[in-house]
């Protein structure tokens, strides 16, 4: 089902998933799969947790489907489920272990067309990517969720607002704030030459 179709016609599919239509419910997850796994990946930094707690979201998402009010869009109801498993799977993994996030597996940076094979090139991509997503974990989990939302799954700041339930202003600075954090962290960890 193209993106385009889905959304013109969301509302008959969610109220054929609230009478309890499996085959509307597939179309969903089908529609919000990649998205769902995309987030969880970028806020838990694990390929296995992030399709567990992706999919766990889905579940409980058709165990609740008729919460979710006939004008309300099913993606924001959906997101604010899958931010609080990931927020809490991540409460149950600091109080297990103290360390940083592991790195992220599947993450892909794009890299100029012409350097893809430079050792070199590949060389500072890795250590780019790795202190990256270690800079990451770092963050706290609001402001990591909304780096997550803006830069990689390339959110607008109003799309972000209506997903995270707060004003467009409190997004810019979180934002703004996240990114300061950010920028910090990867300066002490390459002696301030990130900047």
């Amino acid at each position: 089902m193209e993106t385009a179709a889905f959304c013109q016609d969301e509302a008959a599919i969610l109220q054929r998933c609230r009478r309890g239509s499996r085959e509307a419910f597939e179309a969903v997850v089908n529609r919000y799969m990649k998205d769902a796994y995309r987030i969880a990946l970028g806020l838990v930094g694990n390929h296995e947790d992030a399709m567990e707690l992706s999919q766990e979201a889905f579940y409980r998402a058709y165990l609740n489907i008729r919460l979710l009010k006939g004008d309300r869009q099913f993606f924001p109801w959906f997101y604010q489920i899958l931010r609080n498993l990931c927020f809490t799977h991540l409460r149950r993994m600091r109080l297990r272990r103290t360390s940083a996030l592991p790195e992220n597996e599947g993450q892909e940076f794009i890299a100029a067309q012409g350097d893809w094979f430079d050792p070199d090139a590949v060389t500072e991509r890795t250590e780019l990517k790795q202190a990256l997503w270690q800079a990451m974990g770092k963050l706290s989990d609001k402001h990591r969720e909304v780096i997550l939302l803006r830069h990689f799954q390339n959110l607008s700041y109003d799309q972000i607002a209506k997903v995270m339930f707060c004003n467009k202003g409190t997004v810019m600075s979180r934002l703004y704030h996240a990114r300061k954090q950010l920028r910090e962290l990867l300066d002490k960890e390459k002696g301030g030459s990130w900047s």
